[in-house]
């Protein structure tokens, strides 16, 4: 059968509502952690997982940084319009964004749409002892999204300093609450680095810095990949197979240092979380494409969606994959390999450089479950089926696996 025709109806479980954690514990590293081991299924605390990770290891960490990217805007009328900030438009580029002062584009989502015909949008934020004016006006709408317009009448200030001020943290929606205080801390990784993301790399949120410390002291390795998470990695498979789901495009970012050590330490990586799987397996498909077109251009390097299951683009070892980008960084001086990622992983997907996967226990029907699903080859529904008669606490904030 081909991965495309998947009916998603065959990924669904019951999730009751009790099982969704709202909150997370008051120390991250006292989840559960199931542990799932040459086809046996099994349960410790994570901060434990030291213990249970391959001697040569090389765990790779998801280094993004949620961004409090809901804006909320009040009308003379008293209507409430939130803007909701997906991926920078003008300037295309996450960390030029976020230090434009004055002005700059983004692509967003808005809600209350109805209540936003025409004009500008404005609010006051204290920045410091400052006020400043923030302006929203709409310039077009692209489907479900919009291209907005920020200005802001200080112009010492960045649209960093500004998103900080104004801004909220987009928690879940699942989690039927507004965003608190706590969030501000507990919906970051204690690595998160790089500001782009709208939702949080989350099987990272586990980790602390005594438990990353204890993988450094057994000599275990540690990497960092950038995948921004868009709200994209929310949105539900509507379609009754997997065909007609269409991927978000996510940015990516990866040193030429961390590619070097990709390549030199096949067999033994671990990914922390998804998002790192979907940025290192995309790694491989980049090489392909390079393969083919040693110059294409960042544009060209992006990954679509069907492209692995295609048999034509799995004939390439993954060492000549990652070879292939080494050589064409250091063509153009580059330490860095920027580019975006619509890959879907599926059953019948092949894991190019992932052999085990750190991640929390995902929603019922979504594209996350069946990623999990092509790694444990279809095992998931008895991994899931221990979780949930072992009171382990689900989603974004609820407990972790480690699968091998």
């Amino acid at each position: 059968m081909r991965t495309q025709d998947i009916r998603i109806e065959e990924y669904d479980y019951p999730l009751p509502d009790e099982r969704i954690a709202k909150y997370p514990l008051a120390r991250r590293d006292e989840s559960k952690l199931l542990l799932y081991r040459d086809g046996q299924v099994g349960e410790t605390i994570f901060k434990h997982i030291a213990d249970y990770l391959p001697a040569d290891a090389l765990m790779v960490f998801n280094n993004t940084r949620v961004i409090q990217a809901r804006l909320l805007f009040h009308k003379e009328t008293g209507a409430r319009v939130e803007v909701f900030c997906l991926e920078p438009a003008e300037p295309h580029d996450y960390a030029l964004i976020f230090q434009t002062t004055g002005r700059c584009c983004w692509t967003c989502l808005v809600g209350n749409l109805k209540k936003w015909k025409e004009g500008t949008l404005a609010r006051k934020i204290q920045i410091g002892d400052d006020t400043v004016t923030l302006r929203a006006e709409r310039l077009e709408s692209r489907g479900d999204t919009h291209l907005i317009e920020f200005t802001w009448d200080d112009p010492a200030r960045t649209f960093a300093e500004v998103l900080d001020a104004a801004g909220t943290l987009p928690i879940p929606p699942y989690l039927h609450r507004e965003t608190e205080a706590s969030d501000l801390t507990t919906y970051q990784t204690v690595y998160s680095k790089v500001k782009g993301s709208v939702a949080a790399p989350t099987a990272g949120l586990h980790f602390t810095p005594e438990t990353l410390a204890d993988i450094d002291a057994r000599g275990i390795g540690r990497e960092e990949v950038t995948l921004h998470v868009g709200a994209g990695t929310f949105k539900p498979v509507k379609s009754e197979t997997i065909e007609g789901h269409e991927m978000h495009t996510e940015f990516i970012s990866v040193r030429r240092s961390s590619i070097e050590r990709f390549r030199a330490n096949l067999g033994r990586i671990i990914a922390v979380g998804t998002t790192s799987v979907r940025t290192l397996e995309s790694l491989y498909y980049i090489g392909v494409l390079l393969e083919r077109n040693p110059e294409a251009t960042s544009e060209e390097l992006v990954v679509k969606q069907w492209m692995p299951y295609d048999a034509v683009n799995n004939t390439l070892p993954a060492e000549r994959a990652l070879q292939n980008i080494l050589d064409y960084l250091d063509r153009h001086g580059a330490d860095r390999l920027v580019t975006a990622t619509q890959i879907i992983i599926a059953p019948g997907y092949t894991f190019k450089l992932v052999r085990g996967i750190v991640t929390n226990f995902h929603q019922p029907k979504s594209t996350l479950l069946l990623l999990i699903s092509a790694f444990v080859k279809g095992d998931w529904r008895r991994i899931y089926d221990y979780a949930l008669a072992h009171d382990f606490r689900f989603l974004s904030y609820g407990d972790s696996s480690l699968l091998l």
